[in-house]
C-alpha cells in the first residue's frame, strides 16, 4: 500500500502530466502521482527522465538488462512490473524478463548481458561491490561512452527503485497487460 495519497491536488500541471500518462502509457503512473504532491519535485524529474530517454550509446536490451536486475536487487515490485512491459514493448525476448530475478540460475542470457547484469547488482549492492576485472571486460566489450551510460543507468534505476520502495509503490498491472508467453516460431507476440 503507497505511504502517501495517490490522489495529489489536481493542479493543472498533474492534470497535463496524468494526459500524458493516460496517452503514453494507458494509465498514470503511480510514482508520478506520489511526485505530484510537490510540483517542483515532479518538474525536475520529468525532465530529468526526458534527457535520461535521450541516451543512446548503450544497446537498449543491455540497458533495459540493467536496470531490471538493479530494481530486482533492491526488491521494487514496481519497477519490476513497469520493465517488464517496457521491455515487451521494446519486443525483447520474453524468457529474458521473466528471468532477471534469477538470472545466475538462467541459461538465456549471454556472457555480455551476464556482465552488465552482475555489475549492475554490484552497483546495487550497500555499499557497491567494485570488480575492476568486471569492469575491464565491459570497458573492453562496450567501450568508455557505452560502460559510461551503463554505470548512470544502473545509478538512475537505483534512485528509481528506491524511491518507489520507500513510497510502498507496488505493481500497477504493467505486467499482466502484456503477453509473456513464449511465442510460437515464427510468430510475433502482441504488442501492448
Amino acid at each position: 500500500m503507497a505511504r502517501i495519497s495517490l490522489t495529489p491536488p489536481r493542479t493543472l500541471f498533474f492534470r497535463a502530466m496524468e494526459w500524458y500518462s493516460k496517452r503514453t502509457y494507458g494509465k498514470v503512473l503511480d510514482p508520478g502521482r506520489a511526485m505530484a504532491h510537490n510540483s517542483r519535485v515532479l518538474w525536475s524529474y520529468l525532465r530529468f527522465e526526458q534527457s535520461v530517454a535521450k541516451f543512446r550509446t548503450l544497446d537498449g536490451d543491455l540497458k533495459m538488462l540493467a536496470e531490471m536486475t538493479s530494481a530486482a536487487a533492491i526488491g521494487c515490485a514496481w519497477c519490476m512490473d513497469f520493465g517488464h512491459w517496457e521491455g515487451n514493448r521494446r519486443g525483447m525476448d520474453p524468457r529474458k524478463l521473466r528471468d532477471v530475478p534469477l538470472w545466475r540460475e538462467s541459461d538465456v542470457y549471454t556472457p555480455l548481458e551476464r556482465d552488465v547484469m552482475a555489475y549492475a547488482e554490484a552497483m546495487t549492492a550497500n555499499p557497491p561491490e567494485d570488480d575492476d576485472a568486471l569492469s575491464a571486460r565491459l570497458l573492453a566489450a562496450l567501450g568508455e561512452a557505452a560502460f559510461v551510460e551503463l554505470t548512470m543507468m544502473v545509478a538512475v534505476e537505483n534512485m528509481r527503485s528506491r524511491f518507489n520502495s520507500a513510497m510502498g509503490l507496488t505493481s500497477q498491472g504493467f505486467k499482466e497487460a502484456c503477453d509473456l508467453r513464449d511465442a510460437p516460431a515464427g510468430k510475433s507476440r502482441p504488442t501492448v
